[in-house]
């Protein structure tokens, strides 16, 4: 059997002191460049060593040169650009391949000479032998090692070195590995957060273009110092919707890029068309406003970033990004079609909100009437607030028919909301306006709707008021209400004192053959007659008290002041509202007395 421990290199004791001193700083590090007093502090005490020499690079590009020498109380330091760089222009040696430090004996010249890069700093330390060192430090970073000799090593001398080279290439490797992930980690952090406020900033409005403008400004400067989002117009054309800028100065200028220069069109154009987005800098910026050949507040960007901006398999635009600064660490393409497709979901179910709303207000208008009848000695105001934001179309509903000398009133409500509650909502009012242009008196009106919905097997329920105003012979009004289920009206008499007025009856839809009684009574003029849906006085303050307890007040001080309106009294709810998101529907007869 062999005897391996003869075979194994003989390290100096002090070495392991050196060597967990270089363990302990190399987890807590941040860059591996700072371990530098450590790992030469530990070729310093080699026997013999005169001189030793580290470089690191990035690609073909090398960083710094640093050395150590006896002579010297510290590390010497070169940057490429500094006057006496000793590297001239050699290039940085050649990384062997795979992931494991590679040592070699070198020469000063010769076939197997050490990197022309660091052979001018050996040189003059009289250094006779030198081991070398080369490892990688990351997918485009590496660095190398050299210990210079006063005499050439024997055997063992040089697998002690080397494995001593080793050791330490591993522990640096090791850090900066460790550092690499902790910079991802941390990136992935930023992204993650960046883009999670991102998608809640835009998440909190449903108005298409208050969506644009924090599309723009959010990303301004977290990741670029210029940003311009543009739309598909329907003739196919991109329109710029929303522009920011950190400079205030620049943001003008900016918009009118955005809006006129065609180099930036023509890029637009073509990267919209692409799967992925693009980062165009350099030469990838020449002919455009932008770049050192540029002039003006264009001249100082060196990038431009654009993404398409697709949700739901169409592409709505493009999100461009303009960079003046060196950082951009949010700028990576995955990140900026994250960010994109976010921007682009959100600006599409904005713009799907605001044709929906369009269409819902377009529906809600065909349920109501367009104008209310001018009636001699009667003053009608109305008035209709949608409290819940989900879009769907509203049960209430409110008109006036004028028959000869008479004015039927009537309001109602449907239960529940969208497009069952709004076809429900067509049948009360269309029936209640039929009945009663027919001449049909109130009562016996809300018995043939409520045979009407029940005949229909109508599964919501209907509340419905109706009065008609007769003219009095000895002037006035005479009222006949009768009500389903609905709000008792208020009547303000011209004194100021305002009270209900009962119009008792069950919920309409519900109870077949179900009577319907009516009540009578006199107006005078200067009364103003109210009806309501049960939103205005459910309307609720933050405390829980119901505008319910108010509206008599509100009735009587409106009136008082000449300003009894139907807008008055549901902006008045409006305006106590904290809680509850039921419409608001309000129809007021005030009469002024015939002529």
């Amino acid at each position: 059997m062999r005897d391996r421990t003869r075979e194994a290199p003989e390290v100096p004791s002090g070495w392991w002191r050196r060597l967990h001193e270089l363990w302990l700083a190399a987890v807590r590090a941040q860059d591996v460049t700072a371990l530098a007093t450590l790992v030469y502090a530990g070729f310093s005490e080699v026997a013999g060593a005169v001189a030793v020499v580290g470089a690191r690079w990035e690609g073909r590009d090398t960083r710094y040169l640093r050395r150590w020498t006896p002579d010297a109380p510290e590390q010497v330091t070169w940057y490429p650009a500094a006057a006496d760089w000793p590297g001239g222009s050699a290039p940085p040696p050649v990384l062997p391949a795979g992931d494991r430090p590679v040592v070699r004996r070198c020469a000063l010249d010769g076939p197997a000479a050490v990197p022309p890069l660091v052979a001018p700093s050996l040189r003059e330390t009289g250094a006779v032998a030198v081991v070398e060192c080369l490892f990688p430090l990351g997918a485009d970073d590496a660095a190398g090692l050299w210990v210079g000799l006063d005499h050439e090593p024997s055997e063992e001398e040089r697998r002690v070195l080397a494995e001593q080279l080793v050791q330490v290439a591993d522990v640096l490797m090791a850090s900066s590995r460790r550092i690499l992930e902790e910079e991802v980690h941390e990136r992935r952090q930023a992204r993650d957060a960046f883009l999670a406020e991102a998608s809640l900033q835009m998440d909190e409005s449903l108005e298409v273009e208050e969506t644009l403008r924090r599309v723009a400004r959010l990303a301004v400067p977290a990741v670029a110092e210029g940003c311009a989002v543009h739309l598909f117009r329907p003739d196919g054309e991109l329109e710029p919707v929303a522009t920011a800028h950190v400079a205030a100065d620049a943001q003008t200028w900016l918009g009118e890029v955005a809006l006129h220069d065609a180099w930036l069109a023509a890029q637009l154009h073509r990267i919209a068309g692409q799967p992925r987005g693009q980062v165009l800098a350099g030469g990838g910026l020449t002919g455009g406003p932008f770049g050192p050949d540029a002039v003006g507040d264009g001249k100082t960007i060196r990038a431009l970033s654009v993404s398409p901006l697709r949700a739901r398999g169409r592409v709505l635009g493009t999100l461009t990004f303009l960079y003046h600064r060196d950082d951009t660490s949010l700028a990576d393409l995955p990140t900026l079609a994250d960010l994109a497709g976010r921007a682009a979901l959100a600006i599409d179910t904005a713009t799907l909100y605001a044709q929906r709303r369009q269409h819902v207000e377009t529906l809600q208008r065909q349920l109501l009437p367009r104008v209310l009848p001018e009636v001699p000695g009667v003053v009608l105001s109305a008035a209709y607030q949608v409290g819940d934001p989900s879009l769907d179309v509203g049960g209430d509903f409110y008109d006036a028919v004028i028959t000869d000398e008479r004015i039927s009133l009537f309001i109602g409500d449907v239960c529940g909301r969208g497009a069952e509650a709004a076809a429900y909502t067509a049948l009360a009012r269309h029936t209640l306006r039929t009945l009663l242009a027919d001449g049909a008196a109130p009562g016996p009106t809300l018995a043939r709707l409520n045979r009407a919905l029940i005949e229909e097997g109508a599964s919501r329920f209907v509340t419905a008021l109706v009065v008609t105003l007769t003219p009095a012979a000895g002037g006035g009004w005479d009222a006949e209400l009768a009500g389903g289920g609905h709000p008792w009206p208020l009547v303000r008499r011209a004194d100021g004192a305002v009270a209900e007025l009962p119009a008792r009856g069950l919920l309409l839809g519900v109870v077949p053959g179900a009577e319907y009684a009516a009540h009578r009574v006199p107006l005078a003029d200067g009364d103003a007659l109210v009806l309501f849906t049960d939103g205005l006085t459910e309307a609720r303050a933050a405390d829980g008290t119901c505008f319910e307890d108010r509206l008599p007040e509100a009735v009587r001080r409106f009136g008082a002041a000449g300003e009894l309106s139907a807008e008055r009294l549901v902006a008045a709810a409006s305006d106590f509202r904290e809680m509850g998101d039921d419409d608001t529907a309000v129809l007021i007869a005030r009469l002024e007395g015939r002529t």
